[in-house]
């Protein structure tokens, strides 16, 4: 049983949510979103109040009920705060910097590797270490994210690499050399 799709979304003053058939736009101070979403789950708009019901019990639709729900709620704290995901770059001689539209990566291979920005998202340098990814929609924030982190994920023995901020890496002893 979804708990999280039974929740009520309370939305913002500077907020407007409309849906036409399937398709769901939330217009925000930070820009617009649309997504277009199962007929199995009902949403209902009803003033800044969105509510998620199942049509019937399927099993397709227990699964979706949550998830559906969770998907809006990200739209609207989207349009309105925006997400941000912090990568931190550990080793030596690792370092980022923005050129254009571009990130330039030197993260210990022969050549430095560069990557296009995708549309809507922006890219921030603070220091050589450190990027931080921001945008309205979480899905393309977390996945720009991962293939920055995905050049070069970090490593267990000596922690080398590229990781979020808030990430643990377990640490290996390695050989002992006897």
């Amino acid at each position: 049983m979804s708990r999280i799709g039974y929740k009520v979304i309370e939305v913002p003053e500077k907020v407007t949510v409309t849906r036409e058939g399937e398709t769901v736009t939330v217009k925000g101070p930070k820009g617009e979103l649309t997504r277009e979403f199962n007929p199995l789950i009902s949403i209902t708009i009803e003033g800044n109040k969105i509510s998620f019901e199942r049509v019937d019990n399927s099993k397709k639709g227990r699964e979706l009920h949550g998830t559906m729900r969770a998907n809006l709620a990200n739209m609207v704290e989207g349009v309105t705060d925006g997400f941000t995901k912090k990568l931190k770059l550990v080793g030596v001689g690792y370092r980022a910097q923005l050129q254009g539209k571009k990130l330039v990566l030197n993260v210990g291979y022969s050549n430095p590797v560069e990557m296009a920005i995708p549309e809507g998202l922006s890219l921030e340098v603070p220091s050589n270490t450190e990027i931080n990814v921001s945008g309205i929609s979480k899905q393309d924030v977390g996945e720009f994210a991962a293939v920055i982190r995905s050049v070069r994920s970090p490593e267990p023995y000596k922690g080398k690499g590229i990781r979020y901020v808030d990430e643990y890496v377990r640490r290996k002893e390695g050989k002992t050399g006897k």
